[in-house]
């Protein structure tokens, strides 16, 4: 397949956490013109800039042929499937989906910005990053969130359903 490598953030906090994250790979997995590639481990992180119970996190590479636009309208309706709501900014969630990045492209429309505003302030982002991909990250941009709380919580096979799906 040709198109664009996507990496997208997984996370939630509410509700059975791994079945939501699980659940949500499928549906990427199940988009047209879009393969999953590859799925980070699986973080346990303490919620940045926000409350609420510890977060399950991990990136997932994609290849698709679809726009960003496109792309993200379906992101969110995976999110809204899971039952997630916005009541408020960095608001507890049942699923988070997030575009980290889109190929080389650098986005700024009202609906997208790529790379993602705070990907680079989130060690629960570049952990599984660089896991994925290390060219993405540097290691000066590890070292400014090694104080973040964060420790793998399964290694990368806890995906495999998704992947085989």
């Amino acid at each position: 397949m040709t198109g664009v490598r996507v990496y997208v953030g997984l996370g939630a906090n509410l509700g059975d956490r791994g079945e939501a994250l699980l659940q949500a790979l499928r549906a990427m997995a199940a988009l047209p013109q879009t393969q999953l590639l590859a799925v980070s481990s699986l973080y346990s992180s303490a919620p940045v800039d926000a409350t609420g119970p510890d977060y399950l996190n991990a990136v997932a590479a994609l290849q698709t042929q679809q726009s960003p636009e496109a792309f993200l309208q379906a992101l969110q309706t995976v999110e809204l499937a899971a039952g997630r709501e916005r009541p408020y900014r960095n608001a507890p969630r049942t699923l988070d989906l997030d575009i980290l990045l889109w190929g080389n492209a650098q986005l700024d429309t009202p609906a997208l910005t790529v790379p993602h505003l705070r990907m680079y302030e989130r060690a629960f982002v570049l952990l599984p990053l660089a896991q994925l991909d290390a060219s993405l990250v540097r290691a000066d941009q590890l070292a400014a969130v090694a104080d973040q709380r964060i420790a793998v919580a399964q290694d990368a096979d806890w995906a495999a359903s998704a992947l085989q799906a």
